[in-house]
């Protein structure tokens, strides 16, 4: 990192607004796509300090650090690390974030409702999609709950029983 310069409330990473008091590894964070982990690995390959607040980056630095997540592969960063890996049209292990990545994820599941798979009929029926239980949970609308039979009824019903 190049020397202390003045500090930035605001600064503009990756195309985010990031409050510039958090420490550079969770201001990091805070861009879609990119998790803690993602950012420790890029302040480890740049040499920033993980610790020093983001408000304080040179824009020599937000430049390195946007190369970087551009084109991990070429700075040696391994594929297991990407969020988008052997992606479907090109065959690539890409890195996405912002909205790049929200543009791919709704392309996925346009597409899995286009061939009709089962998780692509559970999105276009506004269902759970992973395996959750429906029984009781995801309600839409007017809640639906178990009503007390009136007193009458519930005295007949032990009647008939005993």
């Amino acid at each position: 990192m190049s020397v202390q310069q003045s500090f930035r409330q605001i600064i503009r990473v990756l195309e985010t607004d990031i409050d510039g008091s958090l420490p550079l590894i969770y201001g990091l964070a805070e861009v879609k796509g990119l998790g803690y982990t993602f950012s420790l690995a890029i302040t480890r390959i740049l040499g920033l300090d993980p610790n020093t607040r983001i408000g304080y980056l040179s824009d020599e630095d937000v430049r390195k650090i946007e190369a970087l997540v551009k084109n991990p592969s070429s700075y040696g960063l391994p594929s297991w690390m990407f969020n988008r890996r052997k992606d479907y049209a090109s065959g690539k292990d890409l890195h996405l974030v912002g909205a790049e990545l929200i543009y791919y994820v709704k392309e996925d599941i346009e597409r899995e409702k286009r061939v009709r798979s089962w998780r692509g009929v559970r999105h276009a029926l506004g269902l759970k999609v992973r395996g959750q239980r429906t029984r009781t949970t995801g309600r839409l609308g007017v809640t639906v709950g178990v009503r007390k039979k009136r007193q009458g009824q519930q005295q007949q019903q032990q009647s008939k029983q005993g």
